[in-house]
Formats: C-alpha cells, sequence, structure tokens
C-alpha cells in the first residue's frame, strides 16, 4: 500500500469575534431578609477567623466560603477586591481578602435591602447579592488531605500533639508571587520557631507548596491557618516490580543504528542504567535532587525506557535488527527503594526534571510511569502534581505522557473473582486513575493484554487461568472518566495481563511470570539482558515509543499537533469493544478512552484515507473556518467515515471547578456558504443588525459523540460515517473551530491549537490524488 505525506488543512481568510449566550438570573428573594441573613453569616464568619488567628502571621487573611444559586459572579466579587481562590462543582466559591471590614461588600447589601431607588424599577445588585446563597469559613478538617483522610485522620484532633509527621502544606494561590511567597515565609517561620523541619518549598505559577517534619501539635495549628488550603501526607509513586525471572537469548539481534537527530524521549523514574541495547542512545542522566544519582537501582527506570526505545521487544526480538528510532534522556526522581525523596516536593521534582530534560537534552516527549495510588480521582479536583505536568506542557510545548496507575482486581478469599467477574470491576468506584493521570494538557494511558499469558509450563494445567485474551482491557488497568467527565484516559496500549494461579494463591504478572507481561530491558544487563513485566507503565511508554516515530517525520510539530494526530489515529480494539459490550453503555469509552493508536495511520495518508491538518491559533472569543474539499468519489459509494480531532493547551488552575482557563470546540457544516457561516457565529450587535441567521439542522454534520461530550477534554475527537449519498450537499465542507473564554481571558488574548481531519472510502477509490490536486488549487 502507497504511503503518502498529510495535505494542508486550509483556513478561509475571515477572522471574527464569535456570539456568545448568556448566563442565568438569580431566584427572587426578600430583599431584607436575605441582606440580612448574609450580613449575619458574614459577621459569624469574620468573628470566628479573627478568634483563632496566631500573632505569628502579621498578614492575616480573610477567607470565605461563599455558595452560589447561579453564576459565579466573578467579575463583581474581583470588583469589591477580593481574589477568588477556588470554585467547586455545587457553585460555592473561596473567596480572599486581605481586609476584615469588606465595607464594599455591605454597601451593596445594604443598597439590595433597600429595594429599588426612586423612579427605577431595578433593585441594585439584584443578580449579585441575590445570587448569594450562604458566606461561612472553612474549618480546619476541611483543610485535611485526600491521603490523610484515608489514613483515617478526620479531624484535627486525631493528629498525636507529640508524635512528628511529615505533611505536605499547600497554600491558596492568593495571586502575586511575591505575596506567596510572603505567605509561604511566614508558615515557614513558624515552623522552624516550634522545632519543626522544613525540607523543601515550590512557589510555581499558581501552586505554592511546603514540605515539613514537625509535631501534631503544630499540624492542628496549621489547619487552623486561613492562608493554607490542605495540609497531606507527601505521594507515594504506585510502582509494583519484583525480581524476574530470565529470559534467555542465544542470539541477540544487533542493534539498529539511530539518526543523531532521533528525537529524545525523557524518561522520568528510578533512573536508567546503561544496557548494551540503549547505552549509545542514552544522551544524558540526572537526578532530582541530584543527591538520587541517576542509577537505576530500582530496575522500574530501565524497564520503561526500554519499552520507550523499542516498544514490544517479544516482536523485536523475531527479527535480525532491532529497530531504534529515539534517543533516551533519564531523570531519577524515585530512589532505589522505588520512593520519592522525603525532602523534596514532588510538583518541584516535576518541574525541575522536565525543565532541565528539556534544556539539556532536547527533550520534547516524556514518559511518566508513576502515580500516587493513594490519591484516587474521585470525580472532582485534580491535585497539584497533575497541574505542575499542565502548566509545563502549556510552557514549553512538549507532550508528556502518563500511566493511568494500576489497582489489583481481587485478593484474599475473593481472588478467584478476579477471573470470575472480570471485566465488570473494571467499573468500580476504586479502578478510577489516580493523580497525575486527570492532567488535562497531556495524554493518559490505560492499558490492553498482549494476550492470555500463559507460559509453556502451563499449556496443560487447569488449574492455572488466564483472564484476558489479546487486546482486551488489562485486569489491572485504571479508568476514568476526568475532570467534569472528560475522557481519561484517551488512549490504551499494550502492559501485559495478570494469570490467576491456585497453587501460589496470588495473580502473577510480567515481573514472576514473563509469559504475562511485556518483555523489556533488564536494569543489571550482567545478571541477564531481558525481564517482562506488567502495568500501566509499559503501557505508557508504548505511546511514547509511537509519539517518538511520529515527531521523526514532523520534527517541528507542536505537541498539540501530536496530541490531536496520536488521539485521531486511534480506535478502541474490536476485541476490547466486543468484551466490553455486555457492561453498561459507554463502557468502552470509560476504560480505553478513543482506543490505540496505530502508528502508520497518524504518521501517513493513503490511497483511501487522507489527513488533512492544520496548526493555528486564535484570539480569545473568536472562530475560524476551515474548507473540507471533498471529492465526488467521497459522496456515495457506500461506507465512508469523516473524522476530527482537536487539541489545545489551556491555562490552568487545579482549586477551580472550571479547571481550564479557556474553552475550545468545534462543528463541521455543508450544503450552505460560507458567508452564511460566518454571518451565523460572529458577534453582532443585535439592535442595529437583527438576530443572527439559523443554520438548518440538516446542514450540520452529526458527529459523535456529541458536543457536549467531546467538548470537556482539552483533546477532542468525534466521527461521523456515511453510509448514503450526500451529494445533495455538494463538495465543500466547513470546519468551525471556535475559542471561549474563561477565567484566563484577564491575562491571556490567544490560544494555540491543533486541528486533524481524516476522511476515509473503500480501498479501491483513490481518494488521496483527488483531494491533493483540490488542495493545491
Amino acid at each position: 500500500m502507497a504511503l503518502y505525506e498529510h495535505l494542508r488543512l486550509v483556513r478561509l481568510p475571515e477572522q471574527l469575534e464569535r456570539r456568545k449566550h448568556g448566563g442565568g438570573r438569580a431566584p427572587e428573594r426578600d430583599l431584607k431578609a436575605h441582606s440580612g441573613k448574609i450580613g449575619g453569616e458574614l459577621d459569624a464568619a469574620v468573628a470566628e477567623q479573627v478568634q483563632r488567628r496566631k500573632p505569628e502571621f502579621v498578614d492575616p487573611s480573610l477567607v470565605l466560603r461563599v455558595r452560589m444559586s447561579g453564576a459565579a459572579m466573578e467579575a463583581d466579587w474581583e470588583a469589591l477586591g477580593l481574589t477568588l481562590l477556588a470554585s467547586d462543582p455545587d457553585r460555592s466559591l473561596i473567596l480572599f481578602s486581605s481586609s476584615d471590614e469588606m465595607d464594599a461588600f455591605r454597601t451593596r447589601l445594604a443598597a439590595f435591602a433597600a429595594g429599588p431607588p426612586a423612579g427605577q424599577k431595578a433593585t441594585p445588585y439584584a443578580a449579585f447579592i441575590g445570587g448569594i446563597e450562604e458566606v461561612g469559613s472553612i474549618g480546619p478538617t476541611d483543610r485535611i488531605g485526600i491521603r490523610a483522610r484515608e489514613e483515617g485522620f478526620a479531624d484535627e484532633t486525631d493528629f498525636l500533639e507529640e508524635v512528628a509527621y511529615l505533611i505536605d502544606i499547600e497554600l491558596w494561590d492568593l495571586g502575586r508571587r511575591d505575596l506567596r511567597t510572603r505567605k509561604l515565609e511566614q508558615v515557614e517561620a513558624y515552623i522552624d520557631a516550634r522545632a519543626g523541619e522544613v525540607l523543601d518549598r515550590y512557589v510555581g505559577p499558581s501552586i505554592t507548596m511546603l514540605r515539613a517534619r514537625c509535631t501534631g501539635a503544630v499540624v492542628r495549628t496549621l489547619l487552623t491557618i486561613e492562608d493554607i488550603q490542605a495540609v497531606d501526607f507527601p505521594p507515594e509513586p504506585d510502582i509494583a516490580t519484583a525480581e524476574a525471572l530470565d529470559l534467555t537469548l542465544d542470539d541477540m539481534p544487533e542493534p539498529g543504528a539511530v539518526d543523531r537527530n532521533a528525537p529524545v524521549i525523557g524518561v522520568i523514574d528510578s533512573g536508567v542504567n546503561a544496557h548494551p541495547l540503549l547505552e549509545d542512545v542514552l544522551v544524558g542522566a540526572i537526578g532530582v535532587p541530584d543527591t538520587l544519582g541517576s542509577d537505576d537501582g530500582w530496575g522500574h527506570g530501565t524497564r520503561v525506557a526500554g519499552v520507550a526505545l523499542f516498544g514490544d521487544l517479544r516482536t523485536q526480538l523475531a527479527v535480525p535488527s532491532l529497530a531504534r528510532h529515539a534517543r533516551i534522556a533519564s531523570c531519577k526522581v524515585v530512589n532505589d527503594q522505588g520512593a520519592f525523596d522525603e525532602r523534596r516536593l514532588v510538583p518541584a521534582q516535576m518541574r525541575e526534571a522536565i525543565t532541565r530534560l528539556n534544556a539539556e537534552f532536547g527533550a520534547r516527549v516524556f514518559v511518566i510511569s508513576l502515580g500516587d495510588a493513594k490519591r484516587t480521582y474521585d470525580g472532582g479536583k485534580v491535585g497539584p502534581w497533575a497541574a505542575t505536568l499542565d502548566e509545563l506542557a502549556r510552557e514549553l510545548n512538549v507532550l508528556i505522557i502518563v500511566s493511568a496507575g494500576n489497582r489489583a482486581p481481587r485478593g484474599g478469599t475473593r481472588l478467584e473473582q478476579a477471573v470470575t467477574e472480570y471485566p465488570g470491576y473494571l467499573l468500580e468506584p476504586a479502578n478510577r486513575f489516580c493523580e497525575p493521570a486527570g492532567a488535562m494538557n497531556v495524554l493518559t494511558v490505560g492499558s490492553l493484554a498482549h494476550g492470555e499469558g500463559l507460559g509453556a509450563q502451563s499449556e496443560e494445567d487447569v488449574k492455572v487461568r488466564p483472564i484476558t485474551r489479546a487486546l482486551e482491557p488489562s485486569p489491572f488497568t485504571r479508568i476514568g472518566p476526568g475532570i467534569n467527565g472528560s475522557v481519561k484516559p484517551e488512549l490504551v496500549d499494550l502492559g501485559g495481563t495478570l494469570v490467576y494461579d491456585p497453587v501460589v494463591a496470588r495473580l502473577r504478572k510480567g515481573e514472576d511470570l514473563p509469559s504475562a507481561g511485556l518483555v523489556t530491558l533488564h536494569h543489571r544487563f550482567l545478571d541477564r539482558l531481558f525481564t517482562a513485566g506488567s502495568g500501566t507503565s509499559y503501557s505508557a511508554p508504548m505511546v511514547a515509543h509511537k509519539a517518538s516515530q511520529l515527531l521523526a517525520l514532523f520534527p517541528t510539530a507542536s505537541a498539540n499537533l501530536l496530541r490531536a494526530l496520536l488521539v485521531g489515529a486511534a480506535r478502541v480494539p474490536e476485541e476490547a469493544a466486543m468484551r466490553l459490550a455486555p457492561l453498561e453503555a459507554g463502557a468502552a469509552r470509560t476504560v480505553c478512552g478513543h482506543g490505540q493508536v496505530d502508528p502508520q495511520r497518524a504518521a501517513y495518508s493513503d490511497d483511501h484515507r487522507v489527513v488533512l491538518f492544520a496548526e493555528d491559533e486564535l484570539p480569545i472569543d473568536h472562530f475560524a473556518v476551515y474548507h473540507i474539499p471533498i471529492p465526488a468519489e467521497f459522496q456515495n459509494g457506500g461506507k465512508r467515515t469523516l473524522r476530527v480531532s482537536l487539541a489545545y493547551d489551556p491555562p490552568v488552575r487545579h482549586s477551580r471547578a472550571d479547571y481550564t482557563g479557556i474553552g475550545m470546540s468545534f462543528r463541521v457544516l455543508r450544503g450552505c456558504e460560507p458567508a452564511l457561516i460566518f454571518d451565523h457565529f460572529r458577534k453582532r450587535n443585535q439592535k442595529e443588525e437583527g438576530k443572527h441567521p439559523e443554520i438548518e439542522k440538516r446542514y450540520t454534520c452529526d458527529l459523535q459523540p456529541g458536543p457536549q461530550e467531546r467538548e470537556k477534554a482539552t483533546v477532542q475527537c468525534a466521527t461521523i460515517t456515511f453510509s448514503q449519498g450526500t451529494e445533495a450537499y455538494g463538495g465543500d465542507y466547513y470546519l468551525v473551530v471556535r475559542c471561549e473564554s474563561g477565567w484566563a481571558e484577564s491575562f491571556e488574548t490567544k490560544q494555540k491549537f491543533a486541528i486533524v481531519v481524516e476522511l476515509e472510502h473503500q480501498p479501491e477509490i483513490q481518494l488521496y490524488a483527488r483531494l491533493r490536486a483540490r488542495v493545491r488549487v
């Protein structure tokens, strides 16, 4: 089959501001009663916080929890001099004030209570004051983090006064860096004065954290400090590794040559050791902190690097030469026992690791096969680790690939249920992905089984039972959805499986039963060259392996384009879809996301399948229109598909319910002129120009999943399949891409993105030649 370069998607020259939709109304209120209630709640909140303040904190803060019934009215709160610190899905806002008086707010309460001024019908501040349901404070128990809660710390008194605790302290995002730094220094001084030890600090674009060791008495006080958002225990990486059995190899294939300009994959893990198959492509190795060194004594990082470099070595070992398409740069962030350094904050480690590997070795694809198993996503907000990765992906224009995490499906007396109840337990709430897999500007990867996992020694042993077959979800893979129901994980790839062995009464994985895992490199090659492993730790570098091949063909591609091409080339394997079909609707999307990437589809077009793409940017609250040429051959003659993928990297703030500060969306229209499309979507003065012209529903392509589902994510993908003739709509379709303002509009003016369109017809149709001719014209 002939392979061709992808074609460019052509944007029409007009650039207009988009039309917006209004918000809701506040409920009807008894003006005096409502104003009095809110004023009383404010007085109580201020008095409570004044009473528990400590004299050591010379810059007292007032932090209020306000629950709204309608719109958040952020601009109104900011006009009062308050800073929005966080928002929740229940319409609760966390607001910061440097003053207790709240005079401007009290003035608005009084004006609301007085009703409409003489000669006017409208009550002042009706939407704002009328939309407030209640005002209150944040208590000490509200500041206890997720990991601490899971350890049984439900109240401040659970921290024993004389016991020393290692804790992470996160401050609210109070705004300017100098203000956050000053608040952090006050917390440091308070801990130091009470014989505590401050181990690390991190002041990022929006995240401010401190790691310390201090007594429970100090922790109890910290839980009352208004500037502090959360006190929690540090993350513990989810690395399941055991000594592997030998995989013998009499005649090792020769490693293939690697281009000196081949892409660099950054492996952030337990280090990477020199190995005969990668020592010539290991361009650099560092430790963060430096005291960790760079050698891999734990073994996990070398395994991950082996998969990132070779993909599935089991298939490669059968050919004369081992193909290598990338180089490796390593950063060690966990010690030789598989634990994070207790003196460093994980967000600080991630920022230093990714920034250094990018600056010093040119790494543009990163794989992080680590996760905090005690921070299972609960459907709310992600943590600072995920937010830091999102910030870095945007700042550095890098592709970050993260594993979804692993969960043992069953244990103890329920061990057999790992076989009998598969795959139902994959949808259990406890099987949601773990931190940092909820990051939105990265690709999160779940796992598919490479096969049944049975070795030759088990072929005739009826007691040893497989759980999966090839390309079904791995029994340990974690699932989505992500923030606000977005697709997570976006992708799945091979990561091994588990085998039920009643003789040893456990589920065996690739680490001790090589046939159950992916083959990769052993970190002590003098003992053995190869080993095996099972986990999403190996499916994530499988995607990094494919991404590096794509980057080699598109060396100047943005991270957004790489994400759009990879997701656009992904499909849920039929085997996985069939196995999940008996479960609830949407199970395949929840477990597998968009599916497994076909690297050839991502990299090349062919005779009957054509990919058009564009990298672009839009001003906030503007839209663009792209022309999709539709040859006559595509308008009839059987099953045809049109698939659109969009990727963008918005600013994020993990304290907010609306995590992303900018939104984007797309529509595909047909059968109407561009002038009508521009007139429909543009902003207009209705008094002078009248209402916007409508576009008949039949002209809108019914892409699936629909807008409400796909627009929750920063990498979106949707498809429409035609089986009937579409000649009536002509040969010109139009793709409308919209950039929608959010909380980031106050400091961002543009948003970068990439868009990919795929047209596919039957193999005998020479689609590429027809489209290339029209694009050139």
